[in-house]
């Protein structure tokens, strides 16, 4: 897992050397591909690359009754037209919430013709809710955004978000919400689209806030609900009483999901009449109410609901009893049909006859072709069964085989994504743990993006279960094989319990590799000293421990921080030191790896004449092996060196082919990064049209990965453009907008770079002000003392003298 100062999208040490102008000042940026627009643009239109997102699961079969509710969401839906309109459902538990969000989210879903949205945000699953920024990594990749370039940070994820609806008609159904906190940051900004939102909670904070219109569900009318359960059994069973269909009805508290379980028990028993179920259901609720005793408020709904639960439980046979007691133990929301087969510890094939039967009598709902879910009712009570009828040495088994098969399928997922050939000490396959196969690298990354929230619900599991092998070896198998695009604060939040799980262990060498990838994760949200601190503490590790493989891991990591922090002696000492290491244990990967980081090292410090040297042999070294992505990350520091040297129609051919091969190989984030050194050897070779252009789509693309860092790059690459094109005004005005940005992610030296810019552009109609801006860059640079910065102090002095 060592990494190169490249362009990987994940902070991972690219210094930014692409800001090029009266300084020669250069700084790399990082990856993407989108469009800050130098003229006005015109109105959004739909890539036709990405289909219209088409979410809404299916409307339920026998939805009935609900008029008078479906009347007043007409009413509320013109107020999508003049602004963004939210509604919001509320009602007990089953009462049908969803089926009639989905109805009529189906019925108006024309209005919407840019697309529908979907995310079941589990406010009231056993596990915690989804956190906002897991649901924004949905919608936005369903709006076409590639997972890599989603910012990690919520407020970024919701700000790109927010772009991606304006000027467009979407309708966003938010099920299942526990709180305004968690749904406010996915709402829309503009006219033309509608957010419904369903919660057993009113959610007044947004009818106050954000203006939400609200609709609370009742249980259906009598008539509705009887009308229900004869639409469910119509067909199957015939000559019911009236009257005792009226009784069934009101034993299931006329809510829609116990109405549905108790027809499925009664079409079960066609032969059997419906006063001897009535007599059963009676007495499975009578024990209910005792149980219940002292619960009030809304709470007697739930338990009319979990008596049907019971009275259908009860009549399952035993096969299919076992696995709904067994999938209360699952510890995420959904699952497959192979982690259904790894509880079970049995054969796919009759797992799933299981699942179809479970399905056939609604405990279990099926949302898609390999996708099963329990409505968090039944959730809690397969899980409350599963305490109450299975021995512990039982449930523990069936944890430990399920986390175990999430485990080796990440690790086999991993093996397609990030090939490394690093090997963790994990366990052996067993009964009912082996993991799925992979055929290809999109089958791997789809697997890692759709279990996701799987495999962090299971480092919870574990480490709540003590399992602590698991806890550490979960989330960092799950890092390892992400493409990196995942919201960091969920995994952060189970890395911690990994550290702990291997400090429990007295594990130094899973404490290392949990540090290793906390450092990583810190490095690309920007939290720098938390990064450096991480990588430090691995460094003492390894030592510790006498790996000389894992401590050049360690130093390579270190040194792409120090990298980042602009402390460029450091850096190239720890990829010297990396470089010898990997010689001596003869991997001539991770040789062609530290090669590239020192001329990336060196080029940043402006010292070419090593960084063209370094440079050559990593390119050398990634072509004997058929590295193509690597040899594109060489080329792009090449395309700086050569553009510095005079050589600037060189410069622009290996930039071009650093794209092209971050283009084909579908690596956005790299191919923002190369953009941006694209963009400065098209201004070099006067080409300015082209290079405004590729900063355009270069600022896109950082944007929506939210790396304001490199979006202020690509800025800046517009203001030097503009300035050669004579247009002194929108230089000053993208260097202004750079600068600003710099400053707040207190990131002097480029911030310092960016006023020379504006000094610069401001300097024939406004010299005093083009003094102040010298000036202050000046104080900036106190802190640097590479050649590079030497050289960029030497000529804003020079510059500040000649104005005199």
């Amino acid at each position: 897992m060592t990494r190169q100062a490249d362009d990987t999208g994940d902070r991972s040490g690219a210094t930014r050397s692409e800001m090029s102008g009266t300084a020669g000042a250069v700084i790399q940026a990082r990856d993407i591909s989108g469009g800050l627009h130098v003229h006005h643009a015109g109105p959004r239109t739909q890539d036709p690359d990405v289909p219209v997102p088409r979410q809404l699961p299916a409307a339920p079969r026998d939805f009935t009754g609900r008029a008078t509710e479906l009347h007043d969401l007409d009413g509320m839906l013109a107020a999508a037209e003049q602004a963004p309109a939210l509604v919001v459902v509320t009602g007990t538990a089953g009462v049908g919430k969803t089926s009639l969000a989905l109805a009529w989210a189906h019925r108006i879903a024309a209005r919407f013709p840019d697309g529908q949205l979907h995310v079941n945000l589990r406010g009231y699953d056993p596990g915690r809710p989804l956190l906002p920024g897991e649901a924004l990594h949905r919608m936005l990749t369903a709006l076409g955004v590639p997972a890599p370039a989603i910012p990690a940070e919520p407020d970024a994820a919701g700000a790109l978000y927010r772009s991606h609806l304006a000027g467009r008609r979407v309708l966003t159904v938010l099920d299942n919400a526990a709180s305004a906190a968690q749904v406010r940051p996915l709402l829309s900004a503009g006219p033309g689209c509608l957010t419904l939102v369903t919660s057993r909670r009113h959610l007044g904070g947004l009818a106050v806030r954000d203006g939400a219109q609200g609709l609370t569900l009742r249980p259906l009318p009598e008539p509705d609900a009887v009308a229900l359960l004869r639409a469910t059994t119509a067909g199957r069973r015939a000559g019911d009483d009236a009257s005792q269909l009226t009784e069934l009805a009101r034993l299931c508290a006329r809510l829609p999901l116990a109405l549905r379980v108790a027809a499925e028990r009664a079409v079960s028993r066609p032969h059997l009449s419906l006063g001897d179920l009535l007599a059963d259901l009676r007495d499975e609720s009578s024990l209910w109410e005792t149980l219940s005793m002292g619960d009030d408020g809304e709470d007697g709904d739930e338990d009319g609901v979990r008596a049907v639960f019971a009275w259908s439980y009860q009549a399952l046979p035993e096969a299919e009893a076992r696995l709904f007691r067994l999938l209360g133990l699952h510890p995420g929301p959904d699952f497959s049909l192979a982690a259904a087969a790894a509880l079970a510890a049995g054969p796919p094939r009759a797992t799933r006859r299981l699942l179809d039967a479970l399905a056939g009598v609604h405990l279990l709902e099926q949302t898609a072709p390999d996708r099963f879910e329990l409505h968090d009712l039944l959730r809690a009570y397969a899980t409350d069964r599963a305490h109450a009828e299975m021995r512990p040495d039982e449930r523990d088994a069936a944890l430990g085989r399920v986390l175990t098969w999430y485990l080796l399928t990440a690790e086999a997922a991993r093996a397609y994504v990030r090939p490394d050939g690093v090997e963790l000490p994990l366990p052996r396959p067993g009964d009912g743990t082996a993991p799925l196969s992979f055929t290809d690298y999109d089958a791997a990354v789809d697997w890692t993006e759709r279990e996701r929230v799987n495999v962090h619900a299971a480092t919870r599991a574990a480490a709540g279960a003590r399992l602590h092998a698991l806890a550490w070896q979960l989330p960092v198998v799950q890092w390892r094989g992400s493409i990196r695009a995942a919201p960091l604060a969920e995994w952060t939040e189970t890395a911690r319990l990994g550290l702990a799980a291997s400090r429990a262990l007295h594990d130094r060498h899973a404490e290392a590799w949990v540090l290793r990838c906390l450092g990583e994760a810190h490095r690309r949200a920007g939290r720098l000293a938390e990064a450096e601190e991480c990588h430090r503490q691995v460094l003492v590790l390894r030592r510790e421990l006498g790996d000389r493989k894992d401590e050049a891991a360690a130093l390579n990591s270190l040194g792409l921080v120090l990298l980042t922090r602009r402390r460029l002696d450091a850096a190239v000492t720890h990829f010297a030191q990396a470089l010898d290491a990997y010689r001596e244990l003869g991997l001539p990967r991770w040789v062609a790896v530290e090669l590239a980081n020192l001329a990336a090292a060196h080029y940043e410090a402006g010292d070419l004449t090593p960084a063209d040297e370094y440079a050559h042999r990593a390119l050398a070294a990634y072509r004997d092996l058929g590295d193509e992505l690597g040899e594109g990350s060489v080329l792009r520091t090449l395309s700086g060196i050569q553009r510095e040297r005079g050589e600037p129609a060189a410069a622009l051919e290996s930039a071009r082919r650093a794209v092209d091969i971050a283009v084909r190989r579908r690596k956005s984030t790299s191919e923002g990064l190369r953009l941006l050194a694209l963009g400065a050897a098209q201004r070099a070779n006067g080409l300015f049209d082209e290079a405004l252009s590729t900063y355009d789509r270069a600022a896109a693309v950082h944007r929506r990965i939210g790396d304001g860092g490199r979006e202020a790059l690509a800025w800046h690459g517009t203001g030097e453009t503009c300035r050669a094109l004579g247009r002194a005004g929108e230089a000053a005005a993208w260097h202004r907008r750079g600068a600003a940005r710099f400053h707040e992610l207190g990131d002097p030296w480029h911030e310092a770079v960016a006023l020379d810019g504006l000094a610069a552009a401001v300097r024939a109609g406004d010299p005093d002000g083009a003094r102040g801006h010298g000036e202050a860059a000046l104080a900036l640079l106190a802190g640097y003392g590479d050649r590079r910065t030497a050289a960029l102090r030497d000529g804003i002095t020079a510059r500040l003298g000649s104005a005199d």
